[in-house]
């Protein structure tokens, strides 16, 4: 029998896939991934329907939607169903040695090894190697497993988290997509940032003093990606250099996306706009993934474990809610469902459907931006989702809603459980609050970062300068 292959799953975390140069963007962001994309196949139109990590890991790693996992929220209490088999645990049992770096979700259930880095704050420089502290972590893991790989195969989790805020890439990346004055009095485009009650003491911790220019603080972000680029390369050469790339499969997925100066979303990653659901996918592995193919037909991360357990030839009675997407790498289906369900539940608790054309997104309780309770967009017309139709197009949201409550009362009729999505409770942290009656009750509730701390960081800051 030949021997299993090994897999390689990078997650990562808050990843626009329009800022990808494989994908795209202008700006040469991720010369290495690109490179690696070459040798693999890119899928075009791959989305997270399940905003944000927490629900969007559950379905990546079980290859089930949110009606199974019954994980939606990002503050899910609780474990995983034991109905639902992990990825890990459904490996393991195969024979694989399996290792998660820098992951505890509810769905990161069933790893032999687990191991943490430091993937948040800035460290003594001010800056934050992400990245880098991850590769420290995992390269000795990595190695280890390779070594014993003859025996037994190995897969391995990696949670990236370079495009998650704090934006913070060291030198040289800081500067590498921005040349200008980020504190140019003239310009007012951070002035709706900061105002912003909910955010703006977690801004104040890590932007520059009198920061005025959005335009930096998206640099930062596309030179994070950069920065998180170039460390995966040093994976990419690990894995050669030990003789095991091709015989790896390699996968690069986010979670969701980022909601950079979108939508009044600052620098976050909420809302049901394209720009958080929207994710790379990339799949390496010579001789069954061909090289150089980009598949453009819709898929979500409830695809992926079938996919995997397809391609590395493990058989398993599991029912999944995706399907491998093998097919559509061979050209035998175009695609997978083109319009589905979409849940948030991060700092705002909203449902949708998504269709190639159109965009619903209900709110079911008031949310902290003051939006509207119903939002339509036309995505060919309106591709960034700013001209909301609602008023004009009554008929096509009766229409977009009745297959949304279909697609819900199938999925509660088959799974047997009910919407998760509407049964969150204190879903956003504060006990006792329940859902939130008003916006202003949620924008004065809602809150990250600490005031006495942005203002000694800032302090800080203007007696380095």
């Amino acid at each position: 029998m030949a021997k299993q292959p090994n897999i390689v799953l990078m997650g990562v975390d808050s990843l626009l896939a329009t800022h990808m140069s494989c994908y795209g963007y202008h700006h040469l962001t991720t010369p290495h991934i690109d490179r690696f994309a070459e040798s693999g196949t890119l899928f075009e139109k791959t989305y997270s329907a399940h905003i944000p990590t927490t629900s969007a890991y559950a379905s990546m790693l079980t290859g089930m939607d949110t009606f199974s996992t019954q994980v939606v929220a990002l503050r899910h209490q609780g474990p995983l169903r034991e109905e639902v088999k992990t990825l890990a645990e459904i490996l393991r049992e195969a024979g694989y040695d399996t290792t998660c770096v820098g992951f505890g979700g509810p769905s990161g259930r069933g790893f032999d090894t687990y191991l943490e880095f430091s993937g948040w704050g800035p460290d003594e420089s001010g800056r934050s190697p992400k990245a880098e502290n991850l590769n420290k972590t995992t390269l000795p893991e990595l190695n280890r497993l390779i070594d014993q790989s003859d025996e037994k195969p190995f897969f391995l989790f990696l949670r990236h988290m370079d495009p998650h805020s704090p934006y913070l890439p060291p030198a040289p990346y800081e500067r590498t997509f921005y040349h200008g004055d980020e504190c140019d009095p003239s310009n007012k485009s951070m002035e709706p940032v900061m105002a912003f009650k909910p955010f703006c003491d977690y801004f104040a911790s890590w932007m520059p003093p009198g920061i005025t220019d959005k335009d930096y603080v998206i640099a930062q972000y596309d030179g994070a990606i950069a920065y998180m680029d170039a460390c995966i390369q040093t994976l990419f050469n690990a894995l050669e250099t030990r003789g095991v790339m091709d015989e790896t499969i390699i996968v690069i997925n986010g979670d969701h996306g980022e909601t950079l100066y979108d939508h009044e979303c600052w620098f976050d990653h909420h809302g049901l706009y394209d720009v958080t659901l929207h994710v790379p996918l990339i799949i390496r592995y010579p001789g069954r993934v061909p090289a150089g193919k980009r598949v453009s037909g819709y898929n979500q991360h409830k695809d992926l474990v079938p996919t995997l357990l397809e391609l590395a030839d493990i058989e398993t009675d599991i029912e999944f809610d995706g399907q491998s997407l093998t097919p559509m790498i061979r050209g035998e289906i175009a695609s997978y469902d083109s319009e589905f369900y979409i849940t948030e539940c991060t700092w705002m608790r909203k449902h949708g459907w998504r269709t190639p054309e159109w965009k619903l997104i209900v709110a079911l309780e008031p949310d902290f931006h003051f939006k509207p309770p119903v939002e339509l967009y036309n995505l060919i017309q309106d591709p960034d989702e700013n001209n909301n139709l609602v008023d004009e197009h009554p008929d096509i949201v009766n229409v977009l809603e009745t297959r949304m409550k279909n697609w819900i009362l199938k999925r509660e009729q088959e799974t047997g459980l009910a919407n998760p999505i509407m049964h969150q409770g204190d879903w956003h942290g504060k006990k006792g609050v329940g859902a939130f009656k008003t916006s202003e009750q949620a924008y004065d509730t809602l809150h990250i970062g600490n005031p006495g701390e942005a203002a000694r960081l800032q302090a800080k800051s203007r007696e380095e300068k």
